[in-house]
């Protein structure tokens, strides 16, 4: 394993920011720590980056106390974006890499690859402040990681991307964990987490409501998701026995079942000898999930 959180908690004065939070990230994996703003989720980075101490318990990187640890082993990305205005955008990532005690001649390589895959070269001699908030983020995003930190964290690392972008970005956070590198991320979108997450940590006012693997916490639920095209009244699914919910879709009903055995019985009255366009039982998305557990509502 690589970053154990342990019973940390962080106190200022009265307020109790994080509450004896408990997690382990294991060596190469991308893990997602999620909750609503001001649920702790930036005190709990800056702690692991030593930027503020821990109330109680402890926080080791490879059996190591974070505070004992090269900080060059370390990337991150910020939710408040912090790059030079006026500065060239190659200029950005060697400064960034030198901060962090690379030569320039090691990071030529990595400056040109980068550049390159997040289709910024005819940017490379363009200043900051020129370019679109989309384009910022990119160059931001690969100072983050120019060093080849062992551990990186990224900070709403999404905001400001189009669907295009969001795809290259999500391409990259892939790279580095196929290249070995440990990553911790936060995003308000949920399929963002879903799609790159084996495991999470769920925060509520600074409380850890769940920590572990995404499908365990899916299985929690069981698969009560019913969505169906069929002639039916809304009416007629909601009296049906197990259904606790109907939303009516563009051209589809989704059902919420109390319990995922009484979808036999739903088809089996819906079918009737009729032709069914669709029925697809499935688990509630981390989105319904995360409504339910930090919103309180019904799914």
């Amino acid at each position: 394993m690589a970053l154990v959180i342990n019973e940390v908690t962080k106190r200022y004065q009265d307020f109790t920011a994080v509450d004896h939070l408990s997690f382990t990230i294991e060596k190469g994996e991308i893990f997602g720590l999620i909750g609503q703003n001001g649920a702790g989720k930036t005190t709990t980075f800056r702690m692991i980056l030593d930027l503020q101490e821990t109330t109680e318990g402890t926080i080791t990187w490879d059996g190591t106390n974070i505070n004992n640890i090269n900080r060059d082993l370390l990337g991150y990305l910020p939710e408040e974006r912090g790059i030079f205005p006026a500065m060239k955008v190659e200029d950005q990532l060697y400064f960034f890499g030198e901060l962090r005690g690379k030569s320039r001649k090691e990071l030529k390589k990595e400056v040109d690859y980068w550049i390159d895959r997040f289709e910024l070269e005819d940017k490379r001699k363009a200043k900051a402040e020129t370019l679109s908030k989309g384009n910022q983020q990119k160059v931001q995003l690969i100072a983050s990681f120019i060093h080849q930190p062992a551990f990186l964290i990224l900070d709403e690392p999404f905001s400001g991307l189009d669907p295009v972008n969001k795809d290259l970005l999500k391409g990259a956070i892939l790279e580095l964990k196929d290249k070995g590198t440990t990553i911790l991320f936060s995003s308000h979108q949920m399929e963002n987490v879903e799609e790159l997450c084996d495991h999470l940590c769920l925060l509520k006012r600074g409380v850890s409501l769940y920590a572990g693997s995404l499908l365990d916490l899916k299985k929690q639920y069981g698969k009560t998701k019913l969505t169906i095209r069929t002639e039916l009244s809304k009416e007629t699914l909601e009296s049906m026995e197990g259904v606790k919910y109907v939303h009516v879709g563009k051209d589809q009903y989704i059902l919420t079942l109390a319990d995922e055995k009484y979808a036999q019985a739903i088809f089996d009255s819906i079918f009737d000898g009729k032709y069914i366009e669709k029925f697809s039982l499935d688990y509630l998305s981390l989105d319904e999930i995360f409504k339910d557990k930090v919103g309180g509502k019904n799914v």
